[in-house]
């Protein structure tokens, strides 16, 4: 029979760096045919933009196919087994599955789905990748921005598990076959060893732990791991057991009206770094949790990725537009009650 397609899956809260771990993989790829499967969900697939600038021939547009449904390990009979069904269907298979997870997904009922019989004979968890914001567990939050993983939460309509981050971050934890400390640089030497030294005790015997800063870690490291992680899932224990219905087996709503999101769509900027500080400004005053998209700057071929987590905000040209129109478009995601009009206004140049 012929080999089996290795699959890595990222997981990880918001924040904590996945999608800039999986930039550096892509572009540092050597060679390899890298397909993306990416779990976002929301008005724009802006993470999914976000890794068709990666510019490197082993990442086509082809490459890369988004859920959009909501929370993976919610949607995996729905929307995962066809996905990969449809991805390991093509005539030029890839030579490895990327998998990057919502930041909500338990990761044990993913893995657990490599073992559906539709795929099982074709596909095997390479490994599991945990990423983890080190500031951010150092200081006892897990996630850098606690509210704006709970604005992602809400806006889910398909998630049906309300697992405290605690639990989740545990969860994913005991999951990992590769845990990655990144922001590594923002903290000092003392406290990134005793994160490192708790992280090792907390997890499953041979997992490894390593630091890393801007996602930054040899493909080697990520990838050719050869764990087969669905053929050991007792190990990987569940501090939350996902089902999908209540014990009377109905399944219940949750309320998703306390946040909201929306697009604003604007011309080109004339000066970047101007605009980052009215962005900043705008996120202040208006509580908003996270903004996210693509600037068009005047005289610049390539689109500016803006990313905004809370307070923070990182920036970067990433691709030409292409065919697509030079304009800009900015998802906001905060608390029901956002002052739409204000914010647009706040945000023209």
């Amino acid at each position: 029979m012929p080999a089996k397609i290795p699959a890595t899956v990222v997981t990880g809260f918001l924040g904590a760096g996945k999608t800039t771990l999986i930039r550096h993989m892509l572009q540092n790829a050597g060679g390899r045919r890298i397909a993306l499967i990416i779990n976002e969900f929301g008005d724009l697939g802006i993470d999914g933009d976000l890794l068709k600038g990666c510019g490197d021939e082993t990442c086509t547009e082809d490459d890369i196919m988004e859920l959009s449904n909501g929370c993976i390990c919610c949607t995996v009979a729905d929307d995962f087994i066809p996905t990969m069904q449809k991805l390991l269907e093509r005539d030029e298979q890839p030579d490895h599955i990327v998998i990057e997870t919502s930041g909500l997904a338990l990761p044990q009922p993913l893995v657990r789905a490599f073992n559906w019989p539709e795929i099982s004979t074709q596909v095997t968890v390479d490994g599991v990748v945990t990423v983890v914001d080190g500031k951010a567990v150092h200081d006892g939050q897990f996630a850098h921005n606690v509210a704006a993983v709970d604005a992602q939460r809400a806006l889910d309509e398909n998630l049906d598990h309300e697992t405290p981050l605690s639990e989740l971050f545990e969860d994913q934890v005991a999951c990992a076959d590769l845990i990655v400390v990144n922001k590594a640089d923002l903290l000092d030497p003392h406290e990134a060893k005793s994160l490192v030294s708790t992280l090792r005790s907390d997890s499953r015997v041979g997992v490894h732990v390593v630091k890393a800063t801007m996602g930054a870690l040899p493909v080697d490291v990520l990838l050719g791991q050869g764990i087969g992680s669905e053929g050991d899932l007792g190990a990987r224990h569940e501090i939350h057991h996902h089902h999908h219905d209540d014990e009377d087996g109905q399944t219940h709503e949750h309320d998703h009206n306390d946040f909201e999101s929306f697009v604003v769509t604007l011309g080109e900027i004339s000066d970047a770094n101007a605009y980052a500080e009215k962005v900043a400004e705008t996120i202040r005053t208006h509580n908003i949790l996270r903004l996210k998209g693509f600037i068009a700057v005047v005289g610049k071929p390539l689109r500016l990725t803006l990313q905004a987590v809370g307070p923070r905000i990182d920036s970067y040209f990433d691709r030409p537009f292409g065919a697509d129109p030079r304009e800009t478009n900015l998802v906001v995601i905060g608390e029901a009650g956002l002052d739409q009009t204000a914010i647009t206004a706040a945000l023209q140049p």
